[in-house]
């Protein structure tokens, strides 16, 4: 008993540390914290945390490579190719890079992650090394100065934007400086190579945008990953909580078995006690009452201990009426009309009828509907609209309101992680332009739980204003059915 009891505080403790939950109607996800401190995600703002990936080793090792291709380089150029190079000078300017990985290695932990900052002086000192490096060989002649692009494209894809920006900035302004000021094209004795100034002008251009375009590419790539992986977190947190939840059902099983002995030596001795004594003594009453709460403990850990297929079918199912109901109720205390229907074929049911078309008490359905109807009424401006239309063929569920609609901007994206802005519906016509930003994760994982079920979901800004939301099944695919006929197909 004992340990099935620790074992029951053991997963309540740990369930506590998941941080606060809440229930299917808050459009929330259990155990997540939608503030920038969650225990998830230590430091995470609406997008995740910060982009930081760089380690001191990688930038080193990095380095290195390109230390030795520079060094390959001139060195073939001067004695195999044997064309007029300074090469004391351009040996001078590659130490100037080895100096700095001896410094950084021995001053510092060699796997240590750098701040963002740190990282950033680092990549615009390898454009700068490099621009001199190309400056003292031709500048815009060298075709190596397409490696001006990597310090820019390493900083956007995992940098801060801020201190990205400035490594790209640097890069850029290496380009123009060694376009202006360059030492001649290492060439044969007694020759020298120049190419068109038209066509150097547009070999800067080229590099330029090279460098903004796969600098910007990167960010971009790199965002969405980071966004990925933090809505797969999330997911990830929402399985693990339902996954502990499950588990409960096992450890109240084992409570139940280990409570169940000495419950019953007690209800065993209570009801001898209560056989002894008369019904005129004092005492009759209190054992009388230890009886039947000892009888009652022993009714509540039967049912702790039963399977889920042992339950009481009856529970799971209940009118669609009733389930639409039960999702309203909560939100009802917004002071904002919830209208409910339940039509046929696009008519309404008559309410006899109605009271028989049953649905399965599925929770997915429970938190994902809970969610629309929760964001309908956010920013609905008096009222909303709740419709469940059944038909030979389909099954949809629309959930529609009357405030300002979706932003124009994020309504193609809408549906992905961490996308959610909205104008409120009561402020709309007061102050334009306020908005609501979230996560936009309650939206995705509502929407995911709508298409694990087999739904098609829609949505939408409606002609006469507000928003809607539609979620379209197979028939087959829905657990719904009249009571008195079986299922409606």
């Amino acid at each position: 008993m004992t340990s099935a009891l620790e074992s029951l505080g053991t997963f309540f403790n740990g369930a506590d540390d998941a941080g606060p939950s809440r229930g299917p109607g808050t459009g929330r996800s259990p155990g997540l914290s939608s503030g920038p401190n969650t225990g998830l995600w230590p430091g995470l703002g609406p997008f995740g945390r910060e982009k930081d990936h760089l380690r001191l080793r990688t930038l080193v090792m990095l380095r290195w490579l390109a230390i030795l291709g520079q060094t390959a380089m001139v060195l073939l150029i001067a004695f195999v190719f044997e064309y007029e190079i300074r090469l004391w000078l351009t040996l001078s300017i590659i130490m100037a890079s080895v100096w700095l990985n001896i410094i950084l290695t021995v001053g510092r932990r060699f796997v240590q992650r750098m701040r963002g900052w740190e990282a950033a002086l680092q990549l615009s000192f390898d454009a700068v090394q490099l621009a001199l490096l190309l400056g003292v060989t031709g500048g815009l002649n060298n075709p190596f100065c397409l490696m001006l692009v990597a310090p820019a494209t390493v900083a956007a894809a995992n940098l801060p934007a801020r201190h990205a920006m400035v490594v790209v900035v640097a890069a850029m302004l290496a380009t123009i400086a060694i376009a202006f000021w360059h030492l001649p094209l290492p060439w044969r004795p007694g020759e020298s190579f120049v190419l068109p100034d038209i066509y150097r002008f547009g070999f800067l251009t080229a590099i330029l945008l090279g460098i903004v375009f796969t600098a910007g590419y990167a960010w971009q790539a790199a965002l969405e990953s980071n966004r990925m992986e933090h809505a797969l977190a999330a997911t990830r947190a929402v399985l693990e909580r339902e996954q502990r939840l499950s588990a409960l059902g096992g450890l109240a099983a084992a409570a139940a078995h280990e409570l169940g002995t000495p419950l019953g030596t007690i209800q065993v001795v209570a009801k001898e006690m209560l056989h002894s004594l008369k019904k005129s003594d004092p005492l009759y009453e209190d054992a009388e009452l230890l009886v039947s709460q000892s009888q009652r403990c022993r009714d509540i850990l039967r049912q702790l201990s039963q399977k889920p297929e042992t339950r009481d079918s009856v529970y799971d199912q209940m009118p669609v009426r009733a389930f639409l109901e039960s999702i309203a109720a909560p939100y009802r205390k917004d002071r904002k009309d919830i209208v409910i229907e339940v039509l046929s074929e696009g008519h309404g049911i008559d309410p006899e009828k109605e009271a028989g078309l049953m649905i399965l008490r599925r929770p997915e359905w429970l938190h994902a509907w809970a969610a629309f109807v929760e964001n309908a009424v956010d920013f609905a401006n008096s009222a909303v609209w709740v419709r469940f239309e059944v038909s030979h063929g389909f099954v949809a569920l629309n959930v529609e309101d009357n405030g300002a609609g979706f932003a124009p901007d994020i309504l193609s994206r809408l549906g992905d992680p961490y996308i959610s802005s909205r104008v409120f519906g009561e402020d709309a016509p007061k102050a334009e332009g306020r908005s609501y930003s979230g996560m936009g994760l309650g939206f995705f994982i509502a929407k995911t739980l709508c298409e694990h079920t087999g739904a098609r979901v829609s949505f939408g800004n409606r002609e006469g204003g507000g928003a809607y939301v539609r979620a379209l099944w197979r028939r087959d695919q829905m657990d719904i059915f009249w009571a008195d006929e079986g299922d409606v197909s």
